[in-house]
């Protein structure tokens, strides 16, 4: 085994030389030069290019295919131009095409990319790295994102700017004016700007590019050509308030006696926004009582191995620029940063007795009570970006029962008061990075800190958490290769409990009965841990990609304050290669294959895993697509699979995915998928199924529907290690690890539906029913748990060892008339359904109004029923709760 990763890392190492001849062209910048309004009138933004204002300018055309046949001349060429004022960028597009009537005018909300489209980029910091994208559609629908790292494309920025476009004889027309205050620049006399340019040709899905882009270019802003003439550009000292309104009621089941639940609740709030200009390259946003009430919910999910699940961001003033924090360590979701941890739900609990009568209210969330952003690049190279927010004390209130007649009839009644759930809290990050060597390296810092101010209540929080992390990126050869890393340093402090907290949660698990280098030890009252990576590979140029690389966790590494972290104590190396097809030929327009390589370590060196996989993407020539892949996983040890126990082996295991779909562009489209794994003897398994259907009747009208089937079945599950007493469960001396088979099947449909009125006014519903079945038979101990074959492994109790009566399990394991040890029934069934109906009314260039009606029903059903019967059941027989709400938004640009 360790020869082949050798020869693998040698093989790596060495492509440089054996694929030397397929570096790609490099394509002479080409240069727009455009000029300024002075004595004539700025251009109306209509989508009619009749003023004279633009004969200040020639057109520019010439557009290159980049996709699918790069390189050759376009299906329909198209035109630009560009001027400019001292308070805006002024932009028209000629979009050519022979027969009009074949103009796709799809809508969509905004960024959403449909039907046609012309594009304009500006690397208004010349700095190869990032950009600011304004997009077109036919329709009047705008898209605009920010573009990090050459490549990163970020929608959630929603600058102000002005959209017109027409259809005529020769096509259709585009015109455009940005204001200079949304954009960031330096302030040089003269200035050069990087320029970009693409058109989305839908009748052929193909793409065309102002500035000629080679296949598989190393990034996507260092190809950009060059926009001059812009002189004596004055600094926008950009002002921005945008205060919010929001009424809202919630409607739901009143409970009997609940205080708490009496079945509607009102509010009345406000906040306000601002982005303040510092300079012309530096912003600095404010949030107060920030709202995020028309946000879409989570999916549904369960996690049966106790890791915490990772949702993504959607809260408008957190995800905007998100890029700038971005500090990952290792793969997957793990990240210095995540900002879903400030305005978290309490973590705490209060001591609410229902055997006093007394009933218990949680608030869902923290309440934030401001938030700063201070973000941007200077001139000079630097990109900083600065995130402070402060979260209120919460506390959990307990009441008696309404009932008199309940009160009474108990022999002792609780007492109403208020306890503290989730302390004031400071949230700080901090990001930089410094561009040098001619813009083809950078180097980078993070720091973040959380601290709270901690009460008895709340004790078991950590006190402080810091972080920092270096990272870095040189790329040479046109960029076509590159090296980079990070390394990451945690310290987190608290009292005893907190850190003693620490080492036996799930990611940590220093109490593990085989581990030799980790111990808990309950009189620390902090942890400093390191984390990082490293990977050098070939990013660009010609049709192979290929890296190396590893990353690492330590053990007392923890970011989940303020960041996300999995699991600790973890050592990972890969190698990846990647063939290019980019030639379209008589039945693909682009394919790629690729083979992966992965190996796991922990830091005692205990070899646990390695992966065999191999992979592909083929766009076929009627625009159909297929995704496919297999894998060979002949070694598989999990360190926390028995919560504190020994190490544990799962059986070899290969699985392989398939995944196809139709046209993507027609009005009707479908894709359907399989994922089936194996391990031997049957340890467990996994057949998902998913279909997924679109359909646009209308240009203004989308739909689509996403059905997921899933059954995972296993062997050996993990059920518990403690009796119904929380304590632990021994047998003659030894722990008792239970296991049990596992009937895992879950369901879930996803139906959303997008209406344009017009460009501006939307209605958009997203409805997501979700169920989760998990029966439990077949129960059984660990034996060995890392031998290899599972009979050594487990012991499975007979029927003279185990009964069930009463939603307890009674275990006999001698035989002796007596009963040794009991726990739970594990089984369970969840069941939830969640709904958005949302109408978003873009009134003028900034400002909305949100009319929201959301429904939710979270329960747990009966796992014995088909999903027939629990849909029928237990989920339409529910009562929602109902949320309504209006909000709405004014943007002052002063």
């Amino acid at each position: 085994m360790k020869l082949r990763i050798k020869l693998l890392v040698i093989i790596v190492l060495t492509a440089n030389f054996t694929f030397a001849q397929n570096t790609s062209t490099k394509y002479e910048k080409r240069i727009y030069t455009t000029k300024p309004i002075t004595d004539k009138e700025p251009p109306t933004i209509d989508g009619v290019l009749d003023e004279d204002t633009w004969n200040l300018v020639e057109w520019t055309t010439d557009y290159i295919e980049f996709e699918p046949d790069v390189g050759t001349a376009p299906t329909e060429q198209t035109k630009m131009k560009i001027i400019y004022d001292d308070k805006n960028l002024y932009i028209a597009f000629k979009c050519y095409q022979a027969d009009p009537s074949t103009i796709e005018k799809r809508m969509g909300r905004r960024d959403s990319f449909s039907g046609d489209w012309v594009e304009i980029n500006f690397d208004s910091y010349n700095d190869d790295r990032t950009a600011f994208s304004f997009t077109a559609s036919v329709s009047g629908v705008k898209g605009d994102e920010f573009i990090s790292d050459n490549s990163n494309f970020d929608t959630s920025w929603n600058p102000i700017w002005y959209l017109g476009t027409q259809v005529d004889d020769d096509g259709w027309t585009a015109e455009m004016r940005i204001p200079l205050s949304q954009l960031r620049f330096g302030n040089e006399q003269e200035q050069v700007w990087g320029l970009q340019s693409t058109r989305r040709y839908f009748n052929n899905e193909e793409r065309s590019v102002w500035q000629p882009v080679p296949a598989n270019p190393p990034g996507w802003v260092s190809e950009f050509g060059e926009l001059r003439g812009l002189v004596g550009l004055k600094p926008q000292n950009q002002l921005e308030l945008q205060p919010y309104a929001l009424t809202k009621l919630d409607t739901y089941e009143a409970q009997a006696g609940n205080p708490f639940r009496d079945g509607n609740e009102t509010k009345l709030t406000g906040g306000l926004d601002a982005k303040i200009g510092i300079t012309n390259d530096l912003t600095l946003d404010l949030t107060i009582n920030p709202d995020f009430g028309q946000v879409d919910a989570d999916p549904g999910a369960i996690s049966l191995d106790d890791f915490e699940i990772f949702f993504q961001e959607r809260r408008p003033f957190f995800v905007e620029n998100k890029n700038v924090f971005d500090f990952r360590v290792g793969g997957g979701a793990d990240n210095v940063f995540n900002s879903r941890r400030i305005g978290r739900a309490p973590q705490g609990y209060t001591s609410a007795n229902g055997g006093l009568g007394e009933y218990e209210d949680i608030p869902n969330a923290t309440t934030i009570l401001g938030a700063a952003k201070f973000s941007g690049k200077t001139k000079s190279g630097w990109a900083i970006g600065i995130l402070e927010s402060m979260t209120a004390k919460e506390y959990g209130e307990v009441k008696l029962d309404e009932r008199q007649d309940v009160l009474n009839a108990l022999p002792e009644v609780g007492e109403e008061r208020e306890e503290l759930v989730e302390p004031f809290t400071n949230y700080l990050v901090a990001r930089a990075q410094k561009d040098f060597n001619d813009r083809n390296s950078y180097v980078g810092a993070i720091f973040t800190s959380t601290n709270r101010s901690l009460e008895e209540n709340v004790s078991f929080l950590h006190k402080s958490a810091y972080t920092g992390g270096l990272d870095f990126r040189h790329n040479w050869k046109n960029r076509t290769y590159y090296i980079d890393g990070n390394i990451t340093m945690s310290n987190v402090t608290g009292s005893k409990e907190a850190i003693l907290r620490t080492q036996t949660s799930i990611g940590h698990l220093f109490q593990r009965v085989d581990a030799g280098h980790v111990d808990v030890d309950p009189n620390k009252t902090s942890l400093t841990g390191t984390g990082g990576r490293l990977e050098v590979g070939k990013g660009g140029g010609g049709n192979w990609r290929y890296n190396i690389g590893a990353n690492w966790k330590s053990p007392e590494l923890e970011l989940n304050d303020l960041g996300f972290l999995r699991q600790a104590d973890d050592i990972r190396q890969y190698i990846n290669l990647r063939r290019l097809f980019n030639k379209p030929t008589n039945w693909y327009r682009q394919a790629n294959f690729g083979f992966q390589l992965s190996t796991a370590f922990d830091f005692e060196g205990n070899y646990n895993r390695i992966q065999y996989e191999i992979n592909g993407n083929i766009n076929f020539k009627n625009n159909y697509w297929t995704d496919f892949g297999a894998a060979h996983k002949p070694r598989i040890f999990i360190n926390t699979f028995l919560r504190g126990g020994p190490r544990w082996k799962f059986n070899e295991e290969n699985f392989w995915f398939l995944f196809a779909g139709t046209d993507q562009r027609k009005k009707l489209s479908f894709r359907a998928g399989h994922v089936n794994s194996k391990a031997a003897q049957k340890q467990f398994g996994l057949n998902r199924y998913e279909v997924g259907m679109r359909y646009q009747p209308l240009n203004s009208l989308s739909l689509s529907l996403d059905v997921e089937y899933a059954e995972n079945p296993n062997r050996t599950q993990y059920v518990t290690d403690n009796d119904l007493e929380g304590n632990p469960i021994i047998f003659n001396g030894s722990p008792r690890y239970i296991l049990g088979e596992i009937e895992n099947d879950d369901l879930s449909a996803t139906l959303r539906v997008n209406y344009n009125i017009n460009p501006n006014l939307t209605i958009q519903y997203y409805g997501q029913p979700f169920i989760f079945k998990a029966k439990y038979s077949k129960f059984n101990y660990v034996n060995n748990s890392i031998a290899e074959n599972i009979n050594d492994r487990v012991t499975w109790y007979n029927n003279n060892q185990i009964e069930f009566d009463n939603g307890i399990y009674s275990v006999d394991e001698d035989t002796d008339g007596t009963i040794d040890y009991t726990f739970g029934n594990p089984d369970f069934a969840f069941v939830q359904f969640r709904s958005n109906l949302v109408v978003r009314w873009e009134y003028i260039p900034g400002s909305e109004i949100f009319l929201v009606w959301s429904q939710g029903i979270n329960g747990l059903g009966d796992v014995n029923n088909s999903f027939g019967d629990i849909i029928d059941n237990q989920l339409f027989s529910q009562k929602p709760q109902n949320t309504f709400l209006i909000k709405a938004t004014y943007r002052f640009v002063l």
